[in-house]
């Protein structure tokens, strides 16, 4: 499949560079590359009416949050809400790199995001970020009123690793553990540690994201090999998906991520989930943190909080 030109234009940008792939390096100095590209990679952070960080109690002590409300919402407005989770293959990332994407999405959907600050691997390993994220979302469904969210509109998104922890807290609220999300956006997300599907000998070189890239992140995360099959790690592997939330799930062909996300849409559907699956086959996995180069980033956010503005209909 070809890749999108600005995608391409991108990668090499990245290797004249010289920046080492992430699996060379430590976790330390793969967080500092990757702050480093933000600064790159990303369009300026829009204007929003609210930015607050808060933090609430998690299993471990603290968990950061920010809470953003879109532009143009009235202060004393009750919002639909979005607890977000982001990507960095549990590793890198945290309220920083994810930023722009946020404050896009409350804009384009006229919500509160809530993005949570869960923490990273190896200094945490599995189940660490399970834990935070749940006890985030627990918290965000306890006090909506304090912040002017409608606790009957709230939903859960993620990219990558944070599409993991998303979907993880729908099955974790489905059996019962907290009142269930409305919706579910997950983009390119990580569902299967076993990396044994086919798109994991597709994509192994010349990508952000390749297989061993891949690996390194599942590495650090899982304390242990068996652990890979464990559902709060692997969801995909969950014994039923049916009674989760209607979901948006995106995929790109050039991802080692592709199939374990395009079959997590699929057990979804086929179990009476209600399923919007879009597939880029011209894009690669990382684009939605890539606006300032790659126009596929705003599409994907403006089509994500379309969805959800549908949900909220609902």
């Amino acid at each position: 499949m070809p890749l999108h030109p600005e995608t391409v234009a991108v990668l090499q940008l990245i290797k004249d560079s010289g920046r080492p792939p992430m699996h060379t390096l430590s976790a330390a100095e793969a967080r500092e590359v990757s702050a480093r590209s933000r600064a790159i990679m990303q369009p300026t952070p829009p204007d929003v009416a609210l930015v607050e960080n808060l933090s609430c109690p998690g299993p471990l002590g603290e968990v950061r949050l920010r809470h953003y409300r879109g532009a143009g919402t009235a202060a004393d407005a009750v919002l639909p809400g979005v607890v977000f989770f982001h990507g960095g293959g549990w590793v890198i990332g945290d309220l920083e790199s994810h930023d722009q994407v946020c404050r896009s999405l409350a804009n384009a959907a006229q919500c509160s995001v809530v993005a949570v600050d869960y923490r990273m691997a190896p200094e945490h390993v599995f189940p660490a970020a399970v834990n935070d994220s749940a006890a985030a979302y627990a918290w965000v469904v306890q006090n909506a009123a304090a912040l002017k969210i409608d606790a009957r509109r709230i939903a859960v998104a993620g990219d990558s690793a944070g599409g993991n922890l998303a979907t993880v807290v729908a099955l974790m609220a489905r059996d019962g553990a907290f009142a269930a999300p409305c919706f579910q956006w997950l983009v390119y997300p990580a569902v299967d540690m076993t990396a044994s599907l086919p798109s994991y000998e597709r994509v192994t070189e010349g990508f952000i994201l390749t297989t061993a890239t891949m690996k390194w992140f599942r590495d650090q995360y899982l304390g242990s090999e068996a652990q890979q099959y464990d559902w709060r790690a692997s969801p995909l592997r969950a014994a039923s998906l049916a009674g989760l939330p209607p979901a948006l799930v995106l995929t790109c062909h050039w991802d080692p991520l592709c199939d374990e996300g395009t079959l997590y849409a699929q057990r979804m559907a086929s179990e009476g989930v209600r399923v919007q699956h879009v597939h880029m086959n011209d894009q690669m996995h990382a684009f939605l943190t890539m606006g300032k180069f790659i126009g596929a980033s705003d599409m994907a956010i403006r089509h994500g909080a379309l969805a959800l503005r549908d949900a909220w209909r609902a």
